[in-house]
């Protein structure tokens, strides 16, 4: 009796031990998962190059985005970035130069690429672009000084397809306060009548950088689901450009979603450590070296190589790393990806561009993430989130909030 209860012991252990181990996904059963998703990125900054004359249909060596690498990622919609820089509010050019970053993601990327791009409006029109065998191309206003200050500009960029607005970006407005700022400003009276504005009309409402205080006031005001378009852990890496787990479970509340950042600040304290961007010691460094330098272009361009060169680069397991952390603080409804290509300097290891999506489709089933809650992560979250922004702006009245 005792050999048999031995050799039974031993048959169990090896049980344990092959259940113990990790599943090996094969290439194809990682693919056939990727490809059941509709993966949807929030945020791309590449409008800033097609702005310029970039033809989006040519691969390109250097860039993240580009058709060939989009749809090697197995991209089924993509919001692209009119971005507005605030050094627009100086100049009084925010309305020309966000018509122009609107009309370079209509007629450069959407109307000149039809083949690959379809121009989308709607969470029905995402859904349908799988089987279309296109991309859905939408459009997200970076920087709510493109509005000047006029809710008639709001609606009109809204009827020419905008389908979110960064309510600010760099700097504080006179309506609402930026994480770029030290002020930590609130929501005017005028910003509160900019939210309920959008929820009439159905624009979401983006909150990524936006200042501490004005967060908390559009949480208070708004009566649609708010997310952030790109942003990641505050938890994790501490930049005012993240969010707390406080601001996580707030979005969640809502109903929305936090669409993680692949800038290598935002993933990872060390790269945030080492960055010029969120290190005033680093970029006073870079600009020391880079100061004998003639030309401002020129000394700017060798500058950001020199800081580059020094900082330290995340890793795709930073990107699990906020994702996961994101589904432990406000569950796996409320979490996607607004990766910021070409808006960033750094991009993490394993994760450089479009074409690398695959890749984090195999870490996630590596930790144990199913294909349900995967397709959630890629597009589902956002679709069910702006299906009920839609929802809001239909039960409202349509009657304009001002004349």
């Amino acid at each position: 009796m005792s050999l048999i209860r031995a050799l039974a012991t031993i048959a169990l252990f090896g049980v344990v031990l092959l259940a113990q181990k990790p599943k090996v996904w094969t290439g194809a059963e990682v693919m056939r998962i990727h490809r059941s998703a509709i993966l949807i990125d929030t945020h791309n900054d590449v409008t800033s190059d097609t702005v310029r004359g970039l033809d989006l249909g040519l691969r390109r060596a250097e860039g993240h985005t580009d058709i060939p690498r989009m749809k090697q990622g197995g991209m089924a919609a993509q919001f692209f970035a009119a971005y507005v820089s605030a050094g627009a509010i100086a100049t009084g050019t925010a309305a020309r130069d966000a018509l122009r970053m609107i009309d370079t993601i209509r007629t450069d990327i959407a109307a000149r690429h039809p083949e690959s791009f379809f121009l989308a409006t709607t969470a029905a029109q995402i859904e349908r672009a799988p089987k279309s065998g296109r991309m859905a191309a939408l459009i997200g206003i970076e920087g709510g000084h493109a509005i000047e200050n006029d809710l008639r500009l709001l609606r009109a960029y809204y009827d020419l397809g905008v389908r979110y607005m960064t309510l600010t970006h760099s700097a504080d407005l006179d309506w609402a306060g930026s994480s770029g700022a030290t002020t930590n400003k609130g929501l005017s009276d005028f910003g509160r009548q900019v939210i309920a504005e959008m929820n009439r009309v159905g624009m979401m409402i983006d909150v990524a950088h936006v200042s501490d205080r004005t967060f908390w006031h559009v949480i208070e005001t708004s009566k649609a689901p708010v997310f952030s378009s790109h942003s990641s852990c505050r938890a994790i890496s501490n930049i005012p450009r993240n969010m707390t787990d406080d601001m996580i479970r707030a979005v969640a509340k809502s109903g929305g979603v936090v669409q993680i950042n692949f800038g290598c600040e935002f993933l990872s304290q060390q790269s945030a450590d080492t960055s010029a961007w969120t290190n005033p010691a680093v970029a006073k460094g870079a600009a020391d070296a880079t100061a004998s330098i003639s030309g401002p272009v020129q000394r700017r361009a060798a500058a950001e190589k020199w800081a580059a060169e020094r900082m330290q680069q995340a890793t795709i397991d930073d990107v699990f790393a906020h994702i996961d952390h994101v589904r432990r603080v406000a569950g796996i409804g409320h979490v996607g990806l607004g990766s910021d290509f070409d808006g960033v300097t750094c991009a993490p290891k394993g994760l450089e561009d479009v074409s690398q999506w695959p890749n984090l489709t195999r870490k996630l089933l590596e930790h144990g993430y199913t294909p349900a809650e995967i397709r959630q992560v890629y597009g589902g979250n956002f679709l069910r989130f702006m299906k009920a922004v839609e929802r809001a702006a239909s039960a409202s009245s349509r009657r304009p909030f001002s004349k």
